[in-house]
């Protein structure tokens, strides 16, 4: 089953309030999606603790409902 990039995006500012989100659907199928999360709450942190965050936020949702997700993240400037 497919899941819908506003719910994505929705489940990422649950998880971290302060996040800039832009999803794209990559193949148009509803599963590879690409998402550009920003986050004051990132500062600090390695690019692989952003990425638990997001994943986190997610709510198990990756691998399952949510295939394929193409992850870039960053602390503001």
């Amino acid at each position: 089953m497919a899941m819908d990039a506003r719910e994505i995006e929705r489940l990422i500012r649950e998880g971290i309030p302060d996040a800039k989100v832009s999803i794209r659907d990559l193949a148009g199928d509803g599963d590879h999606y690409a998402a550009e999360v920003v986050s004051a709450s990132f500062k600090g942190k390695s690019r692989v603790q952003q990425h638990q965050m997001v994943y986190k936020a997610l709510q198990g949702h990756m691998g399952g409902t949510l295939h394929a997700l193409a992850l870039q993240t960053s602390a503001p400037e």
